[in-house]
């Protein structure tokens, strides 16, 4: 017997069918998902040689956007390779900053050289350990940093959330200090070779591309 005889048939339809619809997409969605977050393996060799360029301002301009006034620190661009994203949701940043990149360039864009190094980032924080050191610390640390991400616009945003550990990114900006109605601060780094807390660089991203290799 059809316990749904009685109903119309678009009633059955939507009792009996629409599950079956709903668990194909969420597994549609899943994939796509999942594809969106594999990273992508490169051979031994630097993809990313040059160095981030900055143009320190004495008199950047400033701008509200976002709740928040931003004030521009410096013209930045920075060609890297991603070795870690970190999507942020729920802490007091994510209003205006999304998700986090940990970039490398030179050495700490080779293969042979992140293979010997356990990346990972949490709480706004990059993270690496390695048994041996692969280069001299001072060369790792001058060489990757965490960056806070703002995009400046929704097209930008989806750029950047949709970027994958491996990728070589390519982005253009302003390092910025931010103002919060309520009194928060956010201020970026000016240099490469700190670390630590307030190490990070917060960038106001106005142009992202990306590359696998």
């Amino acid at each position: 017997m059809n316990p749904y005889e009685n109903d119309s048939e678009w009633l059955y339809w939507l009792k009996v069918r629409w599950p079956l619809v709903l668990g194909a997409v969420v597994l549609v969605g899943w994939g796509c998902s999942s594809w969106n977050s594999r990273a992508v393996s490169h051979p031994a060799g630097v993809l990313a040689a040059e160095t981030p360029l900055q143009e320190n301002l004495s008199s950047g301009s400033s701008w509200t956007a976002k709740d928040h006034r931003f004030k521009a620190l410096a013209n930045f661009h920075i060609r890297a390779r991603v070795l870690s994203t970190e999507r942020y949701r729920f802490d007091r940043a994510a209003e205006i900053s999304p998700v986090d990149f940990a970039l490398g360039w030179g050495p700490m864009s080779d293969s042979a050289v992140l293979g010997k190094l356990s990346v990972s980032q949490s709480d706004r924080w990059f993270h690496w350990n390695a048994s041996t050191l692969p280069l001299p610390m001072d060369v790792i640390t001058s060489h990757a940093a965490n960056m806070h991400m703002i995009p400046a616009t929704k097209t930008v945003e989806r750029g950047l959330l949709g970027v994958r550990e491996g990728q070589v990114a390519t982005l253009d900006g302003y390092l910025v200090h931010v103002d919060g109605k309520d009194g928060w601060k956010w201020n970026s780094s000016m240099t490469r070779d700190d670390a630590g807390d307030g190490a990070c660089e917060v960038i106001w991203v106005e142009k992202i591309s990306v590359a696998d290799r």
